[in-house]
């Protein structure tokens, strides 16, 4: 895809997790004239973290104006459900200190996306929270969950590039689903053997899995389309 940043809305390049959130992100902006680059990147704090850095001493970013970080997330708080779209105010990771997401660019998408979409708090783990019961208890400290953002937030802050966030929920506070934090190999990829397990074996949590991903995939795909569209 081309790079070319819109005068409305100065996006060059959308991060997106690899797999299935990529090829919504890129579904999405099919109708899209001009659309920004779409970079797919592996899950987790450190593989994403080695991934943009290897990008980086290579050039990619030298003429990146603005970043977009797109994908799905885990709600922590009931009042954020299945569907709901999100976007980003600011992240943090363990005890570190929280970072905030760009102002302008995060203002620009509120008014582009609607003031129903929440601006929220949100945590970065280096594994899956699949447990309903960790997920309220970490209620006190954020509303959503992913497992890239404040890596992603950190590594752009440090060069100098805007970064802002939009996710949509794919999953809620309320119901437990698959462990599948043996699933994802050091690297940050998602091995297709070890989720086939998991899934067999807690096929009830495997269906809200499907179910909640297949809906939150599809208002991202619609949602790229909004934001990318005059």
């Amino acid at each position: 895809m081309r790079c070319e940043v819109d005068a409305v809305f100065p996006v060059s390049t959308i991060l997106v997790p690899q797999g299935v959130e990529y090829r919504a992100v890129c579904q999405g902006l099919k109708k899209v004239a001009n659309p920004p680059k779409v970079l797919s990147v592996p899950a987790g704090p450190m593989p994403i973290t080695r991934h943009l850095e290897r990008l980086y001493r290579d050039g990619y970013f030298t003429h990146t104006a603005n970043v977009l970080m797109m994908g799905l997330c885990g709600s922590l708080f009931p009042r954020h459900s299945i569907g709901d779209v999100v976007l980003y105010w600011e992240c943090f990771y363990h005890s570190l200190p929280p970072l905030l997401c760009d102002r302008p660019l995060t203002a620009l998408l509120h008014q582009k996306l609607g003031e129903q979409v929440p601006l929220v708090k949100a945590l970065t783990s280096d594994r899956v929270v699949w447990s309903a019961a960790e997920k309220r208890s970490l209620a006190a400290c954020a509303d959503v969950v992913d497992m890239e953002g404040y890596a992603a937030l950190k590594f752009f802050q440090q060069v100098g590039v805007a970064i802002a966030t939009v996710r949509v929920i794919s999953d809620d506070c309320h119901c437990d689903l698959p462990d599948l934090s043996a699933a994802f190999a050091a690297d940050g990829t998602l091995q297709v053997l070890p989720l086939a397990l998991r899934m067999i074996r807690q096929p009830l949590a495997a269906t809200r899995l499907i179910r909640g991903s297949l809906k939150g995939l599809k208002v991202l795909q619609t949602v790229t389309s909004v934001l990318f569209t005059v």
